[in-house]
């Protein structure tokens, strides 16, 4: 810093003597040419990402569309038992998702409504639509480690939290940003705490940290095999792993995905949750 601020001060003194020597008309055509660089020099750092501009970049690759269609998969692991659910997403911005359980077979049919605030579940086994209460939003989805909140999207990286960068880490070879994310005071959030490393180069979220409300570690979310889909370069790949659950993890791939598809505002009913196969 000390440095910079003694070039900069001889950038200043040699251009104050160089217009000294100048007739007035060059003043005019030249030497004011170079005082703008000069000053445009010295606005260059304040351009410089914030905390919230990088947080933003990150979640624009991957909910700043105006629409998508995901197809996953998700696996659930424990230390006894595993089994894999497969499943089709549409989204509309950031106040509307469908989502339709397509395998295994048991729990096929089955749908998941986000309008606004307000969630829903349809079981077409027991014909049964359940809104979901702000209680239910903590539980796991489908017994995963996922919750409610995660799988549909209720809570905002951007306007919920206060960012700030705490340091720099590499996460599988890619130099990330590490931010670290606090809850505003009245926010609707299920984490007090977050901690995220956000690739420099592309913006992705590699790994986050999830504290409670006490600061204590919840889980990690770790994102990796790095592809292009649909011209967009994403991790495809999330694993998540409780931090008090040895054993435990659920792992969600993405098979395949659409972004700026057109889907129509009433695509998101509780008549076509019912319908959706």
């Amino acid at each position: 810093m000390k440095l910079t601020i003694i070039i900069l001060i001889k950038q200043l003194t040699g251009l104050l003597n160089f217009i000294n020597r100048m007739e007035m008309n060059e003043i005019s055509k030249r030497g004011m040419i170079l005082i703008f660089l000069f000053i445009n020099s010295l606005t260059l750092p304040a351009q410089a990402l914030t905390a919230t501009d990088i947080v933003r970049k990150a979640d624009e690759k991957f909910n700043g569309e105006k629409s998508s269609i995901m197809v996953m998969s998700m696996t659930i692991i424990r230390p006894t038992w595993q089994r894999t659910i497969e499943f089709k997403n549409w989204s509309l911005g950031k106040d509307y998702a469908l989502t339709l359980i397509t395998a295994p077979a048991k729990d096929a049919g089955q749908t998941f409504l986000k309008r606004g605030t307000e969630m829903w579940s349809w079981n077409p086994s027991i014909s049964r639509l359940i809104k979901f209460p702000p209680s239910m939003m903590s539980q796991g989805w489908m017994g995963s480690d996922y919750t409610n909140d995660d799988i549909l999207k209720e809570s905002s990286v951007i306007n919920d939290y206060i960012h700030e960068i705490i340091g720099e880490e590499a996460i599988d070879g890619r130099l990330c940003f590490k931010i670290m994310m606090i809850s505003k005071e009245n926010a609707a959030v299920v984490w007090g705490k977050q901690i995220r490393w956000i690739d420099k180069k592309d913006f992705l979220f590699l790994r986050t940290e999830l504290y409670d409300e006490e600061g204590i570690l919840v889980r990690t979310e770790t994102g990796s095999e790095i592809k292009t889909l649909d011209g967009r370069i994403i991790p495809t790949r999330m694993e998540l792993t409780p931090a008090e659950e040895p054993g435990n993890k659920t792992v969600v791939d993405i098979k395949d995905i659409k972004f700026n598809v057109q889907i129509a505002e009433n695509f998101f009913s509780q008549q076509n949750m019912k319908n959706l196969r």
